[in-house]
């Protein structure tokens, strides 16, 4: 039967919920409106699945006031970065190009203003994410951080700090454009300058949306995605796309139901763009020994093809080359660890788990974490196509034949040492081990 491949083609639902989703407008964690597109993905839901409902969970609240960057009497703009601390700090402006390990080693940065990019360039050996350049200029003594996209376009980049610990950074962060953070490095190196940051801090609740398809079996596959955004943009590709591919999944398994051996659990993500807290309480919460898998949505619809991260799980990567051979239609496989998304919070526990993205050609973000990231840049036909590559893979994970063993969690912390991603894993606090 292919029905299902031109019902899912033809279908508005998923593309309909993105609309709904980005004209909300602020998703930021801790919102009004991301508890309104939580409600509206919980009500999408329920026409396809059961128990749809939502649960809430306690978060470090943060809100946005003005910030600025003073340098030589002039002011450039800028954004603070979620859960940056409010204060003002000045010293003398230490450009440390991106902001790699080497680039701190051995640096006494008291008291310093660091600018870094958020390049990581071809010759490093791994990613560094922005929170461990932030926590290496903490750990150096600095002041205040200076967060330059290395994008073209005026865009300032956004990207929360914090800790599960300690959830509010310790010192004052923004972020620049690509334009300001060089003229900050060309007319203002060693100068002092000032950053003022500006923000409420205080209690807030988010909310995961959960529903459920297929036979009620012990084990589940979970398919998931994030639906809060970051405030400064409509959240469109990040990970407005991601949620409205839960939904046109649901449509489109509900109606393969039969099919399924196994119970798919939808679970739809508050609060990951301020530290993966809504997976961090789902999976502290679940039995993940009942956790066949888990498909994690993050990134879907930038760029036509799609690009899963499997984790180490040769299994996943199998099947996901199977639905590519089977439909003639390229996935990208990336056998390696990614530990930034919401599948993190079950892989680093054993869970066989992929990160689902778009395979964009590009290391960076792209539009993302920047106002640009907007409806405009995704089009609905790679929206459908990947909804149809997503079900035949969700079903294949679903079927009693195929079968995928869980990890020791001391062999997923063997693999991070091994790709090098522990020791900056320990400077973020994001080490579990």
């Amino acid at each position: 039967m292919t029905d299902w491949i031109g019902r899912t083609f033809t279908s508005e639902t998923g593309w309909t919920h993105l609309e709904t989703l980005v004209d909300i407008g602020n998703r930021m964690a801790g919102s009004a409106g991301e508890r309104e597109a939580a409600v509206a993905t919980r009500d999408a839901l329920a026409e396809h699945a059961r128990n749809a409902h939502l649960d809430e969970f306690e978060i470090q609240g943060w809100d946005r006031g003005t910030s600025a960057i003073v340098a030589g009497g002039t002011e450039q703009g800028c954004i603070a970065l979620p859960r940056s601390p409010p204060g003002s700090a000045s010293g003398p402006l230490v450009d440390l190009d991106h902001g790699l390990p080497d680039d701190f080693a051995g640096r006494d940065l008291s008291g310093a203003v660091v600018l870094v990019d958020s390049t990581v360039p071809d010759h490093a050996e791994r990613v560094v994410h922005r929170r461990e350049k932030y926590y290496r200029a903490v750990e150096a003594g600095a002041a205040a951080f200076v967060f330059a996209n290395h994008y073209p376009g005026g865009l300032a980049p956004t990207g929360s700090v914090g800790t599960a610990d300690a959830p509010v950074g310790e010192i004052p962060a923004v972020g620049v454009s690509r334009e300001v953070g060089a003229r900050l490095a060309r007319r203002f190196a060693d100068e002092t300058v000032t950053v003022d940051v500006e923000a409420s801090l205080g209690d807030a609740t988010s909310q995961n949306v959960h529903a459920e398809l297929g036979p009620r079996t012990d084990e589940a596959l979970l398919v998931t995605a994030h639906v809060d955004a970051h405030d400064i943009s409509e959240g469109a590709m990040d990970n407005g796309a991601g949620t409205a591919m839960v939904v046109e999944l649901a449509r489109a398994l509900a109606a393969r139901e039969d099919e399924l051996d196994t119970r798919v659990r939808f679970v739809v993500f508050g609060a990951e763009e301020v530290g993966l807290v809504g997976s961090a309480h789902d999976a502290a919460t679940r039995d993940l020994d009942r956790v066949r898998a888990v498909l994690n949505l993050d990134g879907v619809a930038a760029a036509r093809t799609l690009e899963c991260t499997t984790h180490g799980f040769d299994a996943l990567g199998r099947v996901a080359r199977e639905v590519a051979d089977r439909f003639s239609h390229p996935i990208t496989i990336d056998p390696e660890l990614g530990p930034h998304s919401d599948h993190w919070n079950y892989v680093q526990h054993g869970v066989p788990g992929y990160m689902v993205a778009s395979d964009t050609g590009d290391s960076g973000r792209g539009w993302g974490h920047t106002a640009a990231d907007t409806l405009d840049k995704l089009e609905a036909r790679t929206f459908r196509e990947q909804a149809i590559l997503l079900t035949a893979l969700a079903v294949a994970l679903a079927d009693d034949g195929f079968t995928v063993a869980h990890a020791a969690p001391a062999d997923i912390a063997a693999a991070c040492e091994a790709q090098d991603l522990a020791a900056g894993m320990r400077v973020t606090g994001d080490w579990p081990y």
